[in-house]
C-alpha cells in the first residue's frame, strides 16, 4: 500500500511538471517574437523578458496576467495614469497597471527598465550576459525574492532562452541581405569607438541611440559619421533644438507609419509627453500623427489624451 501511495504521487508530480512544461512552451512560442521586438527596439535581451512574464505571469495564467494583460507585475507607481487593478502583494491592496493588450504590456516593461536609473548599468552588459541581467535586476530591486535571479537563470536554461538573444538570422534574398548589410552598417558606425560607446537600439525598423548627458547633435554626428544638418532633418529637429540625456536620435529618416505590431492602437499620453516625444518613441514621422489624428499645429497634449496610431 505504502509503495502504491509513493508511486500515485510521483505519478502527480510528474504529471504536474509535464503541465507546467507544456505550459511554458505554449508561452514561448506565442510571445518569443514580440520579446525580441522589444530588444530589438529597447535593448532589453528577449531571454530577460520571457523569463520575467513566465516567472511573474505564470505562463499568463495568473489574475494580472488575465485580468490586466499584466505579464510582469509592475504596480500602478507616480507616474501611471492609466486603468489599474486591486492585488495584495509586498503590501494589502495595492495597485497594479491594467493594459490594453499584452504588446502594451511588454512596451512598458521594456519602457519601465529604460527609464529608470536603477537599472541603467544593466545597459552597459552584453546582451547575451543574461545572468548578468539576472542578477542586476534582483539587485536594483526589482523583486523582493531573493531567488528571484536565480528563477530568471534556470527558467533561460532549462528552456534554452538566450538563443533568442543572439542576432537572427537574415531571410533568404537579396533584400534581406541588403538589410543585414545595413545593421553591421549602422551599429559599425557606433560600435567603433569603444571609449565613446553610445547606446544603439531600433524601433519602426530604423537605428537610433540615445543620447547621453552633454551630447549634441552635433558631437552625435561626428561619432556617427552623419553630417549635423541631416542628423537633424532625420529626427525633424529645428537648428535650435537641445538634446536631453535619454533623447532619442535616429541615424536614417523615420517612417511613415508605426510597426506593425502596434498599427491601429491607441497611445494614451503619459506625463511629460509632447507630440514630437511620442513620435520618436514610435519611430514615425510627426506629420503622420498630426493628420491621422486630425490635429491642429498648435496642439499641446495633456496627460491622458488618446493618440491613435497607424
Amino acid at each position: 500500500m505504502k509503495r502504491f501511495c509513493t508511486l500515485s504521487l510521483l505519478f502527480l508530480i510528474c504529471t504536474a511538471v509535464l503541465a507546467q512544461s507544456s505550459l511554458y512552451q505554449q508561452y514561448i512560442e506565442r510571445y518569443r517574437q514580440m520579446a525580441i521586438t522589444q530588444m530589438e527596439r529597447h535593448g532589453v535581451p528577449a531571454s530577460i523578458t520571457l523569463a520575467q512574464g513566465l516567472l511573474e505571469s505564470g505562463a499568463g495564467t495568473s489574475m494580472l496576467a488575465t485580468k490586466a494583460n499584466n505579464h510582469f507585475g509592475i504596480k500602478t507607481g507616480g507616474t501611471w495614469t492609466g486603468d489599474y487593478v486591486v492585488k495584495s502583494d509586498d503590501s494589502p491592496n495595492e495597485r497594479f497597471r491594467k493594459y490594453r493588450s499584452v504588446e502594451e504590456s511588454f512596451e512598458d516593461h521594456s519602457l519601465f527598465l529604460t527609464t529608470r536609473a536603477r537599472y541603467a548599468p544593466l545597459f552597459s552588459l552584453e546582451r547575451t550576459d543574461y545572468k548578468g541581467w539576472a542578477r542586476g535586476l534582483k539587485a536594483a530591486g526589482y523583486a523582493t525574492n531573493p531567488e528571484y535571479a536565480n528563477k530568471l537563470i534556470s527558467i533561460i536554461e532549462l528552456y534554452g532562452l538566450h538563443q533568442y538573444d543572439l542576432p537572427q538570422q537574415p531571410a533568404a534574398g537579396g533584400a534581406a541581405r541588403e538589410r543585414h548589410k545595413h545593421h553591421a552598417k549602422q551599429t559599425a558606425r557606433v560600435e567603433a569607438r569603444p571609449a565613446e560607446q553610445l547606446r544603439v537600439g531600433r524601433c519602426n525598423d530604423r537605428y537610433y541611440v540615445i543620447a547621453r548627458e552633454g551630447d549634441d547633435f552635433r558631437s552625435i554626428a561626428k561619432q556617427v559619421k552623419v553630417r549635423e544638418k541631416k542628423l537633424r532633418k532625420y529626427n525633424e529637429a529645428g537648428d535650435f533644438y537641445q538634446l536631453r540625456a535619454g533623447d532619442i536620435v535616429y541615424l536614417e529618416k523615420k517612417a511613415a507609419r508605426v510597426a506593425k505590431d502596434v498599427r491601429g492602437t491607441w497611445y494614451t499620453v503619459g506625463s511629460g509627453e509632447s507630440l514630437y516625444s511620442i513620435a520618436q518613441k514610435f519611430g514615425v514621422q510627426l506629420r503622420t500623427l498630426y493628420r491621422t489624428n486630425l490635429l491642429r499645429e498648435d496642439y499641446v497634449p495633456r496627460v491622458g489624451d488618446r493618440i491613435w496610431l497607424r
